[in-house]
């Protein structure tokens, strides 16, 4: 989810060859070992414009505002360069680009939402693989930590981020939790609990600020919900095996996962409303109780982009209004600090064209985007990049806490397939919240998990 949710706006389909994935250390691929889709040697990906014409097309699904600092981002370079850069927005981009290279009618870029569609390409040799016209290592060491693992096919990677989402954050409203005393640095979950959860619990108020509506795509707060407990709980190899179904939905680890995840906001008194007022009010409405007097609830779990749902008067001084920490490591699960999040992935087509790699080249460096971070609304997937482009210190925290994580690992429902991802995912999580059992919700997800 970049931006509002793609998935709360788009609950179409997306292709997942989430099963090919590999898992494991992260390392730099043979060049000449894997090939475009994952065959021998290093066949060119032959989409896009003619090469050399000195024009770059590049399809994505953000537009207006997003779609204007994107192209401020690019006014520097293009004028170094001499390159045109072409970009479309299309807010069904899944179903878009399909059709785009299925007629042999592709961008020369894809700026991919999901990683799913990406590896689907990739399999077919349509994308060129990232080792061919990067420098590899050096993206690597400058990325934050497992960022390329999402794509990978076949032990190669085919894509690179060019914006990032962070999703492993809780939110507080500044005033009333420091007034209070509660920490704001909890070394673990069980801390958090005992420090805070149960105090605040015990003046008579939610601890959590939870809100699931999201039209047809409720429920996708609550898969957010146990991809991160699943990345606390087993860390990202065995979270590697549940994305890509190498291990069943109703494992006995997923099931204790989503126990977990109900422990901390299935009670009535543990979320504002309770099951019904989760359900029933809108995901970015959730925190709005918060900034009541008193307070009706403190904390809230969510990404980063949550801020441009916030009222307006706490926007306008986001600083002082709120707070937030990074979902803190479970006791005696994950050695380290995972961190749930997703990304813009950047494909190349025109694998042949030296202007579209320069370009692929520029938008998936620490280089790119400074003009849409002082905008507001973006965050880089890259360590080094230059935080005091970010327009206030909530996000200078925001982009830290992303930095120093251990494991970066992409939302998994956006990784299955769609029956799955957008689908019983989505929908059996609201029949969860509203009572039916964790081991019945698994086994209804893993039966309509696609045969092939």
């Amino acid at each position: 989810m970049i931006g509002i949710p793609r998935r709360a706006l788009m609950a179409g389909g997306v292709v997942t060859l989430a099963a090919a994935m590999v898992s494991g250390c992260l390392q730099n691929p043979n060049a000449s070992g894997g090939g475009a889709g994952g065959g021998g040697g290093n066949a060119v990906a032959r989409g896009g414009s003619p090469a050399n014409d000195k024009i770059v097309t590049i399809l994505g699904a953000f537009g207006g505002a997003e779609e204007k600092n994107f192209n401020a981002s690019l006014a520097a370079f293009e004028k170094q360069t001499g390159i045109k850069i072409q970009y479309t927005s299309d807010q069904d981009f899944t179903t878009t680009i399909k059709q785009k290279v299925s007629s042999g009618d592709s961008p020369d870029i894809g700026l991919f939402p999901q990683p799913g569609g990406l590896l689907e390409f990739a399999a077919q040799g349509k994308i060129q693989p990232i080792d061919t016209f990067l420098n590899y290592d050096q993206l690597d060491r400058t990325l934050i930590k497992g960022f390329l693992d999402a794509s990978r096919y076949k032990g190669r990677v085919y894509g690179a981020p060019m914006r990032m989402a962070f999703k492993s954050l809780i939110w507080y409203p500044k005033e009333a939790y420091t007034k209070a005393g509660y920490t704001t640095q909890p070394k673990t979950f069980q801390e958090l609990q005992t420090q805070v959860i149960d105090k605040i619990k015990a003046t008579g108020t939610s601890p959590w600020c939870e809100a699931w509506g999201s039209d047809q795509a409720t429920g996708w707060v609550g898969t957010d919900w146990v991809e991160q407990m699943m990345l606390e709980l087993y860390g990202p190899d065995v979270y590697d095996d549940w994305v890509a179904h190498r291990i069943p939905f109703n494992d006995p680890r997923v099931v204790k996962a989503m126990d977990e995840v109900g422990k901390i906001i299935k009670d009535d008194n543990n979320s504002f409303g309770g099951p019904k007022g989760v359900l029933n009010t809108a995901f970015g409405d959730a925190m709005n109780p918060a900034f009541q007097n008193p307070p009706k609830c403190l904390l809230m779990r969510q990404g980063n982009f949550i801020t441009t749902f916030l009222p307006a008067k706490v926007q306008s001084n986001l600083d002082n209004q709120v707070g937030t920490m990074v979902f803190p490591p479970w006791q005696g699960g994950y050695q380290g600090q995972p961190v749930l999040g997703g990304g813009d992935i950047a494909g190349l087509f025109n694998g042949g064209d030296p202007d579209a790699q320069k370009v692929m080249q520029f938008l998936t460096s620490d280089k790119f985007g400074a003009e849409w971070a002082k905008a507001g609304g973006w965050l880089s997937p890259h360590k080094t990049f230059d935080s005091s482009n970010y327009p206030d210190a909530t996000t200078k925290l925001i982009a830290k806490l992303a930095a120093d994580a251990s494991v970066f690992r992409y939302d998994g429902s956006d990784s299955m397939p769609k029956e799955v991802g957008s689908g019983t995912f989505w929908t059996e999580m609201v029949k969860w919240m509203n009572g039916q059992s964790t081991q019945a919700t698994a086994d209804a997800i893993e039966s309509s998990w696609p045969k092939s």
